[in-house]
């Protein structure tokens, strides 16, 4: 089978600064992917990549085997942004039924699936108040709800529980376990090594390359640590005496 999302060769520069630094990666569907890095490593730049709102400076990506940016295959994706990209001056249920339409989910289908995505980030009861009168993490649930109503089976979504209380972060990865275990391709960004210990696989992102890649068992393995965060530090560690090395 082929992946559906294959990452060939990608480089991004801001000026002289290599962001991604010719990157290659095929995911495997049923999969949670967890990519963690430092603040600035590129995470979401990868992402928007991935789904054609960052011009690459080389490389392509193809989704579901067509190259990006693709407007049909965008339909096909479940996508979170780290900013929130909500109208204020529309309720939350507004919100879901304008996105739902331009995810292209069929009129006669939508109430059903808006209804399911509120309720996993437990919006039900404030759906008909304007998000004005939304807190922070209130937007952010419904940012995550959007993305989930699309029933993708791509699901890519930047630092989805910032902001969640840790009950609701739990029914959520409860939720995202079950949509990969329907088959679906699952990208999350975070900066919650806890959250990194569910996925299935863990990409390390820093100084533009992926400097380990593995579940989360042979993550630890590698760096002979108890928890991916202790792996996350001492990776960061070995990168910057391998620098030193190098720049001597």
């Amino acid at each position: 089978m082929k992946s559906p999302i294959a990452i060939n060769d990608i480089s991004v520069k801001f000026g002289d600064k290599a962001i991604l630094d010719h990157l290659s990666y095929e995911f495997e569907s049923g999969k949670i992917i967890c990519l963690i890095g430092p603040s600035g490593a590129g995470k979401s730049t990868f992402i928007k990549a991935i789904v054609g709102m960052q011009k690459l400076d080389s490389g392509n990506v193809k989704i579901l085997e067509r190259k990006i940016p693709d407007r049909e295959v965008l339909g096909k994706l479940g996508y979170m942004a780290q900013e929130d990209a909500l109208f204020k001056e529309l309720t939350g249920k507004q919100n879901l039924e304008f996105f739902g339409s331009l995810q292209g989910i069929k009129k006669k289908d939508l109430q059903g699936k808006l209804d399911k995505a509120a309720a996993t980030v437990n919006l039900t009861k404030q759906l008909n108040q304007s998000i004005s009168n939304y807190s922070g993490g209130m937007q952010r649930r419904l940012s995550l709800a959007i993305a989930l109503q699309t029933d993708a089976p791509i699901l890519l979504l930047d630092e989805p529980t910032v902001g969640i209380d840790p009950e609701l972060r739990q029914e959520i990865w409860e939720e995202l376990r079950n949509q990969a275990n329907q088959g679906k391709t699952i990208l999350i960004t975070t900066h919650v090594m806890d959250e990194a210990e569910r996925c299935d696989v863990v990409l390390m992102l820093r100084n533009g390359k992926f400097i380990a890649e593995g579940s989360p068992k042979e993550i630890k393995e590698k760096y002979q640590v108890a928890s991916v965060e202790e792996a996350f530090i001492v990776a960061g560690k070995n990168l910057e005496l391998q620098n030193k090395g190098a720049a001597k």
